[in-house]
């Protein structure tokens, strides 16, 4: 009886050790979220690596959509309505493709975003879409990556890079006077607050 309860007890702390480990990801799937404006935005992609490949015309083709990461799409969530590229998107998710060239890429926002890569892609489902030049790195980029860098408090790039190329969307609110009165009087409300506390 005591080598059974110490067989179960031991194959109990494996599979305990085991659900905190896994197969290292030949893509590792990475969540990016960054406060923007009043809201913020979040990005979930895979991260696949260059790994001595010829990446743009070979391994991503021109002219075709690409997932612009690895295995599942690329999900990305606004938590209010933004400009994208000039380009007016309702507050939500959704999936980001691109259609590169050598010299320019075509940024899709579509409403189909719990697909698997870009085999089931429908233009029909495209939300919008932008055409931003590519520029050339000075640094390979080994691994897919795509960031957020706020240019001001109400407004930043997405930036996305991979081996030698970048290209970047410009983000603002899509209503930025209305957000500015709005944080104005948020920055009333909170300096209302503070001198009340202060007085005691």
């Amino acid at each position: 009886m005591k080598k059974l309860l110490a067989a179960v007890c031991i194959s109990v702390s494996a599979f305990s050790f085991a659900q905190d480990y896994s197969v290292p990801a030949a893509s590792p799937r990475q969540k990016v979220e960054q406060q923007f404006s009043m809201s913020k935005i979040t990005i979930d992609y895979g991260r696949p690596g260059v790994k001595g490949r010829k990446i743009f015309g070979e391994l991503v083709p021109y002219g075709q959509v690409w997932r612009a990461g690895a295995n599942s799409s690329t999900k990305i969530t606004f938590g209010q309505a933004v400009n994208f590229g000039g380009k007016t998107v309702p507050a939500g998710t959704y999936g980001l493709f691109i259609i590169p060239t050598e010299k320019e890429w075509k940024v899709i926002l579509n409403k189909d975003f719990q697909q698997w890569g870009a085999y089931t892609y429908d233009p029909k489902q495209d939300v919008v879409d932008v055409t931003v030049p590519v520029n050339k790195l000075t640094d390979k980029q080994e691994w897919f990556e795509i960031t957020l860098n706020p240019t001001d408090e109400n407004s930043g790039n997405l930036v996305i890079k991979w081996d030698m190329a970048q290209a970047e969307v410009p983000l603002k609110p899509s209503k930025l006077d209305t957000v500015i009165k709005i944080s104005d009087k948020l920055k009333e409300i909170k300096k209302i607050e503070s001198d009340s506390t202060k007085k005691g």
